[in-house]
């Protein structure tokens, strides 16, 4: 938990979870930038809290927050693990074709 706040209870630390899971879902538009930013700054983590919590360094989540790098599928999944996500790649409905004949 950031020092920068208050110690919170487990009840407002789910709370602050569901939130940030929340968050996630309601945008899927974010790239991961934002979505790793969103879930960080919502779960009240610092850099690198999320860095020992996820597994990932303390340098790669900065590179992702600010857009130096786009991450990995890999990345992505740790990063989505912390609320309990998981990344689902698919191959997209195939599109109808407007040519007319």
């Amino acid at each position: 938990m950031d020092k920068r706040f208050n110690p919170i209870s487990l009840q407002e630390q789910v709370q602050l979870r569901k939130q940030a899971v929340d968050g996630v879902l309601a945008h899927p538009e974010w790239d991961l930038a934002e979505a790793a930013r969103h879930l960080r700054t919502t779960m009240r983590l610092t850099i690198k809290e999320m860095a020992k919590v996820t597994g990932l360094s303390e340098r790669t989540l900065r590179d992702i927050e600010s857009g130096r790098s786009g991450g990995t599928i890999a990345t992505a999944e740790k990063l989505l693990g912390l609320v309990g996500l998981r990344l689902l790649i698919g191959r997209a409905p195939a599109q109808p074709d407007n040519k007319q004949i």
